[in-house]
């Protein structure tokens, strides 16, 4: 990341007046320095944010990505996506299962166990309805999928389905807009 307000503040501070551990208390160089301060702080706030909202989407893509470069970077079957996309929906399957049997009988779910349901749930009705995916099963959209680098921006120059579990397939935008 680049220089913080922060720093820039102190440097045109410093540039001005000298050494920044001078300053009086109240005054209005000191002010701007908290100012800054309290914005840099809250820029980081909001990109932690924003990374914990799309880190579903980048685990999606990542999934279909190791996908594509077994397949040496070629275009994938419709079976064969259905079968990833079967495999995503039920990649939670098992810890469910090791959490239920070790649960005591009598107790209570989990917070873990009630989190794993509404997930599968979730998951299960997507692709019901239409499950976001890249676009696979064209030679270019694999290609340049397979060449992603983890990046959030190049997600959003691709190509993307949803594909529900009748075999329908429509064209979908990146990031989805809420449209499950």
């Amino acid at each position: 990341m680049g220089r913080t307000t922060f720093d820039k503040a102190r440097k045109a501070i410093a540039k001005k007046k000298g050494p920044v551990e001078a300053l009086h208390q109240y005054s209005r160089d000191s002010k701007r320095l908290h100012k800054a301060q309290v914005r840099d702080i809250r820029l980081e706030k909001l990109a932690a944010t924003r990374r914990k909202t799309d880190r579903p989407h980048v685990e999606r893509a990542a999934y279909f990505q190791e996908a594509v470069r077994r397949n040496e970077g070629k275009p994938l079957d419709n079976e064969t996506i259905h079968e990833l996309i079967r495999g995503f929906v039920h990649q939670y399957d098992e810890e469910l299962a090791e959490i239920k049997q070790a649960r005591r009988p009598g107790r209570p779910a989990s917070a873990r166990e009630d989190l794993l349901k509404v997930k599968i749930t979730n998951l299960e009705k997507e692709y019901k309805n239409g499950f976001l995916v890249p676009v696979l099963d064209d030679e270019t959209s694999a290609a340049m999928f397979e060449r992603w680098d983890g990046a959030w921006a190049y997600l959003t120059q691709m190509k993307w389905v949803r594909i529900s579990e009748d075999g329908k397939v429509q064209p979908s935008s990146f990031p989805p807009k809420g449209e499950h």
